[in-house]
Parts: structure tokens; C-alpha cells; sequence
């Protein structure tokens, strides 16, 4: 059952994560971008645990939506406005809720992945975290309506978004700062990606 006990759990995964990442999202983006993304996502997190417990007793889209505006607040670079707004995104979709079926999560995510396209300009094929979340929300979706449960649904996302992660390898950067490097952003792992697929995998383990 993913209620607000077990999302705030699921938060806290999420961020001891990207606490245990932080150095390697780093490199990664050091590589095709500001070298900053495994820092930013630690201190925005770590920002989101200090105001964790606030939320614990409301409803799973209150939760949500602090998470998203502790992450504007406090994640420089592309990336904090970017997941801030999927977080808010997700939780305006699931306000009032204190209980989430699997459906539920596939119409947060929908608007997770709408708030990052809208917010970034982007789309899939772009080496973003689009890459990761999109096929993980196609193979969520496709689960959910097999009537599959939502861990069923999510490791089925899990599996799409490690591919999603190995595809921006192959192809060149068109959005942000790695899009300066032009071919030469050709081979490198997507940072952005990479955090999507630690978010899932997180939540996959919690549930």
C-alpha cells in the first residue's frame, strides 16, 4: 500500500541515494555538463528531509508538493527547477489522496513527465532524464492496465528506465549545457537520466 508513511519512507530513500551517488552523478556531469548535479540533488534533498516531517500527516499530494517547492528552492542548475516541478506536478494530481492505487501513480507520473517537458522544453531523444522516464512510464502504464500492482508495474518501469539510462550513451545532446559539446556528448552517460533511474529503483525497493 503506498500511503504517506510509506511515500515520506520512499522520500527518504530517495535521498540517502543521492547522498550515496552524489559523486558519481558529479563525474557524470562533469563530464557533459556544470559538474554540479550530484551536489545539487544532495543539498536539495537533504533540504526536503529537514521539512519531511511536516508533511508525514497530511495527504501523499501535500507531501509531494513540498518535496517539489524544497527542490526549486534549494537545487541550482537545470535540475532543481526540473524535478521541483515534476514533484508539484505529482502532487497536485494526488491531492486529497492518503492512499494511492496503482493508477493513481501512472496519472502523477503523466504529469511529472508533462511538468518536465513543459518546464525544459524538451522531449524524449534529447539525452535528459526524459530518456529514463519516459519508456519507465510507458512500460508503468502498459503493467497498470494489464492490471498488474503498482511494485509489479514499477520494476517493470525499473527495467525500461535502465535502458532509457544506456540509450543517452548512444546518442548526441540536444538540450542544456551538454548540448555545447555537440558529437562529442556522443558516449556519455546522461547525469539526468541516471538520478530518474535511481528514483525508481528506490521506490521499487520500498514498496
Amino acid at each position: 500500500m503506498l500511503d504517506t508513511a510509506k511515500m515520506a519512507e520512499i522520500i527518504r530513500a530517495i535521498a540517502a541515494r543521492m547522498e550515496a551517488e552524489k559523486d558519481f552523478l558529479t563525474q557524470l556531469d562533469n563530464e557533459i555538463g556544470d559538474g554540479d548535479h550530484g551536489i545539487n540533488l544532495e543539498r536539495g534533498f537533504k533540504a526536503v528531509l529537514e521539512k519531511l516531517p511536516e508533511w508525514e500527516n497530511g495527504d501523499v499530494g501535500a507531501l509531494l508538493k513540498g518535496v517539489g517547492m524544497q527542490l526549486v528552492s534549494h537545487v541550482g542548475g537545470a535540475s532543481g527547477p526540473l524535478y521541483g516541478t515534476a514533484f508539484m506536478k505529482a502532487g497536485n494530481t494526488l491531492k486529497g489522496k492518503t492512499e494511492v492505487t496503482a493508477v493513481d501513480f501512472a496519472l502523477a507520473m503523466d504529469a511529472a513527465i508533462g511538468g518536465i517537458k513543459m518546464r525544459g522544453k524538451s522531449e524524449a531523444g534529447e539525452k535528459t532524464m526524459l530518456d529514463a522516464l519516459c519508456p519507465a512510464y510507458k512500460e508503468l502504464t502498459e503493467a497498470v492496465d494489464a492490471g498488474a500492482e503498482l511494485k509489479e508495474a514499477l520494476v517493470k518501469a525499473v527495467d525500461a528506465a535502465k535502458e532509457g539510462v544506456e540509450y543517452t550513451k548512444t546518442i548526441i545532446a540536444t538540450k542544456g549545457r551538454a548540448s555545447y559539446l555537440g558529437e562529442r556528448s556522443l558516449g556519455h552517460q546522461d547525469p539526468g537520466a541516471t538520478s530518474s533511474l535511481y528514483m525508481l529503483e528506490e521506490m521499487v525497493k520500498c514498496l
